[in-house]
């Protein structure tokens, strides 16, 4: 059975989100919230397969969920039901690892679509017992010939968000940024921004030095490392 919890403001939504999941066997909802606040205090104890996600909801939108969830070390599957319709939040969603999208007003059968290909890809993974091949990796992540993580991640660290970062800094490689700077250009939050920041250096992808010369407080600056400059 997956677990799911639904975050959505308007009752009547939820309600009909709720259906729609339960409709489906294997689904069930253990918990509504109007906030994604709420939710993160339930998923301190709480662990779920799957969220039905609203990017508006009151005190955090979507974007700020997930960058709290991922810093919990939390990673269940997200589905976004959502009016946000921009190319620039659907992006910044996709990024952060949701696995698919749904615009509001939307068809039952839709929403089903979405459920359906959770389960298969849940499915898919547990059935693997063995190592796998890299056709099999492949296979199952749909990402043949696309360069993949070179090594696991810390505990709270999300991958699309690390390549997104990694990619400012690689189209940037010739200027150094503070954190600051960075999640200003990248739309995460200073502190989220940091800890990627502290990862990167310790793993001497990027480099950081410390600007003396802001007439204030001094500044910690980042960029590429030359070899990374080179691979990107």
């Amino acid at each position: 059975m997956y677990r799911v919890i639904i975050i959505e403001d308007d009752p009547m939504v939820a309600a009909i989100n709720r259906q729609y999941v339960e409709n489906t066997s294997d689904f069930s909802v253990k918990a509504v919230f109007p906030s994604g606040v709420g939710a993160l205090e339930y998923l301190k104890e709480h662990e779920v397969s799957l969220i039905i996600l609203d990017y508006y909801t009151p005190m955090l939108n979507g974007m700020e969920f997930l960058d709290r969830l991922h810093g919990m070390g939390k990673a269940p599957a997200v589905i976004m039901v959502t009016s946000a319709s921009d190319a620039q939040t659907v992006r910044q969603m996709f990024l952060r690892g949701v696995v698919d999208y749904l615009v509001k007003p939307f068809e039952y059968r839709r929403f089903q679509a979405a459920l359906e290909k959770f389960r298969q890809s849940r499915e898919q993974w547990e059935v693997q017992a063995s190592a796998l091949d890299q056709e099999a990796i492949d296979r199952m992540t749909g990402s043949a010939g696309q360069p993949l993580s070179p090594e696991p991640l810390a505990k709270g660290l999300n991958a699309a968000t690390m390549q997104m970062i990694r990619e400012f800094l690689q189209h940037n490689s010739g200027t150094m940024y503070t954190s600051e700077e960075i999640a200003e250009q990248v739309q995460l939050s200073r502190i989220t921004v940091r800890r990627y920041m502290n990862y990167l250096t310790q793993t001497h992808e990027v480099v950081s030095a410390i600007d003396y010369r802001t007439g204030g407080r001094p500044s910690i600056q980042y960029g590429m490392d030359d070899m990374h400059k080179k691979q990107g």
